[in-house]
């Protein structure tokens, strides 16, 4: 039964939960580590890792999108980042890790406002595909109508569209909105699409057609979305009313399975347990990886949002390395605070309170419980 809060007399709202707020709870058995599997399936393409990274150039570059691919995970490369606007954002990308922090944001909006090379594009796409590994590339909604065909004709995989609230029914007196049933119906790859944080907004997104769904905005941390706009659902609440919304539309649709991705907020390995366990197929992070020592923000981290050109909704936050992207994937962990190892961590959760893979443990028992600090 939905909970309602008397916020005053002209307005109630709904109790909703972080995943700060939530605690699982073991089962009556317990499992080996190594006999847990932590693989996910989105359409033709495996993955032994539910880890899809943000699509943030302080996270992902070229080189890191196929390393990450070669340890198990997607990496989406920004198509509107620094990779295509500049033949060598090194120098920039050092830069950006050096700047005084009062000085960062105008310095941010000056170094994006560099257009877009279209040529750049099919280069950056052709570097991940010699790898290998599965490519994935990210657009905004407002740039997918003009760049989309040079995507396709690159190659790609898998086509992430994500903006801070992506919704089916964009309105505008300005300009032709994406229509993004008929888009993902026209392109011949998946899309995963998003965010968004209500039962209602996923469900229509899923109408369209596409293949995952992002769930969150405003909850990363270099985001301060809550701060500019009052924009913020908590992610616990947020990935099981998407989850629902899922379920429902596996009825309405005779079966068809859209895979809910948490977009938000994890921070920790905990975080990652607590999103699967609230319905999430795979978790978007990238915070803990911009940790990494190979990572090109340097220990820092902005997204997007940081240097938009009007209205700033990010900023850039330092977090420093702990160590390489296998150690802090993979392990092993010289810490204890769940910045590291993060699958390891995910698979010991998982054999803790019984569960053998993705699906089943989304069916674990969760309880509300007071954040500790």
């Amino acid at each position: 039964m939905t909970q309602q809060v008397e916020i005053g007399r002209g307005k109630s709202g709904r109790r909703a939960y972080s995943l700060d707020e939530i605690g699982l709870v073991p089962s009556r058995r317990t499992r080996d580590p190594e006999e847990v599997s932590i693989a996910w399936q989105i359409d033709a393409y495996r993955f032994e890792l539910p880890v899809v990274v943000a699509p943030m150039d302080s996270v992902v570059s070229p080189a890191t999108a196929i390393e990450i691919g070669r340890l198990g995970g997607l990496a989406p490369l920004d198509l509107e980042g620094l990779w295509t606007r500049y033949e060598d954002p090194s120098p920039l990308l050092e830069e950006c890790a050096a700047l005084d922090s009062a000085a960062a944001t105008r310095r941010l909006q000056e170094i994006y406002a560099a257009p877009i090379q279209e040529e750049l594009i099919g280069r950056r796409i052709e570097e991940i595909r010699a790898s290998g590994v599965t490519t994935a590339v990210r657009l905004s909604p407002q740039r997918t109508v003009q760049y989309h065909k040079t995507v396709i004709d690159a190659g790609v995989d898998i086509f992430v569209i994500r903006g801070t609230t992506v919704s089916a029914e964009h309105v505008s007196g300005r300009a032709e909105p994406l229509n993004l049933k008929q888009f993902i119906y026209e392109l011949d790859v998946p899309v995963i699409v998003g965010g968004c944080a209500t039962y209602t907004a996923a469900l229509h997104l899923m109408r369209t057609g596409a293949a995952g769904v992002l769930v969150g905005f405003g909850g990363g941390a270099s985001h301060t979305t809550r701060n500019v706009l009052g924009v913020a659902v908590p992610m616990a609440t947020a990935i099981s009313d998407v989850a629902a919304a899922r379920r429902d539309y596996m009825d309405e649709s005779g079966g068809r399975y859209v895979h809910v991705i948490a977009d938000g907020g994890m921070g920790t390995s905990g975080d990652i347990a607590k999103a699967i366990a609230c319905g999430a197929d795979a978790v978007m992070v990238g915070s803990p990886l911009a940790r990494a020592a190979e990572a090109p923000g340097h220990g820092f981290h902005w997204g997007s949002e940081a240097h938009h050109p009007d209205l700033p909704r990010g900023r850039r936050v330092e977090f420093g390395t702990v160590g390489t992207l296998e150690q802090i994937l993979h392990g092993p962990s010289s810490v204890a605070d769940g910045s590291m190892n993060l699958m390891g961590a995910l698979k010991r959760t998982m054999a803790s309170t019984g569960y053998s893979d993705i699906k089943e443990f989304q069916r674990v028992e969760v309880v509300v419980a007071p954040i500790q600090r």
